[in-house]
């Protein structure tokens, strides 16, 4: 590893202080929302209870129940025309027969990933803005790919996580979970706050690999093949 020949200009300073502070936002965003049950918000019908009545119209109301959760507890509330029950869960240890255990254990898993690297890369960052970065591991090419297997982790909790909702349809298998006498089938489903920051997180990994190449620094493959065409080049000469 041999340092930069040129120390970074006051503009690359401002540049990675600017990628390390973004990084650090995402870090604290994506502990938040990793502890906070708004990932998803869901309507859910009593069809029970309104296949009995028939009910129609504004009557589905009074069967119409909500529920929001995150990745360890929730709470809703439940309707079957006899008033609204609240109601509360946790996913660990309660609902661990009834929903697909590899894929939530991944997602936590891959999120707190996420929180490990995009703080390392927060580092990564202020110490090439104000150290003497070195060209292999904390020079751009170890930005680039912290930034890189940081983003790939949150679109993988991304992708893991609506597939348990949609595919797994997790939402359902909460509200019968342990309901013997009515059954309920989800009417909507949003995805809410913490989600969205997880999102946004990875966008900003995406925008701090633009800010890298802003700052100067050639994409690790472009750099890789003036290097190899550079000694070549030396390689004829002699």
């Amino acid at each position: 590893m041999r340092p930069f020949l040129i120390m970074p200009s006051q503009q690359k300073k401002i540049i990675f202080c600017m990628a390390g502070v973004l990084s650090f936002a995402c870090a604290l965003g994506v502990v938040t929302a990793l502890g906070t049950p708004l990932w998803i918000k869901a309507t859910i019908l009593c069809k029970t209870g309104a296949l009995l009545v028939n009910a129609s119209g504004q009557e589905l109301d009074k069967f119409m129940g909500e529920m929001q959760y995150g990745l360890f507890h929730g709470e809703g509330v439940r309707q079957c025309g006899l008033g609204a029950r609240p109601f509360r869960f946790s996913f660990f240890p309660d609902l661990l027969k009834a929903i697909p255990v590899s894929i939530h254990v991944n997602v936590i898993l891959f999120s707190a990933i996420l929180i490990v690297l995009t703080m390392v890369g927060t580092a990564f960052f202020m110490y090439n803005a104000f150290g003497k970065p070195f060209e292999t591991l904390h020079g751009p090419l170890g930005l680039y790919l912290l930034s890189f297997i940081s983003g790939s982790c949150g679109c993988l909790v991304m992708i893991l996580f609506a597939s348990e909702v949609k595919i797994h349809h997790l939402s359902e298998k909460i509200a019968n979970y342990k309901e013997g006498t009515y059954v309920y089938k989800t009417q909507s489903e949003k995805y809410t706050t913490s989600f969205w920051v997880v999102f946004i997180c990875f966008f900003v990994h995406f925008l701090n690999g633009l800010l890298i190449r802003l700052a100067g620094f050639q994409f690790p493959f472009a750099k890789s093949k003036d290097t190899e065409t550079t000694n070549v080049a030396a390689d004829l000469m002699y």
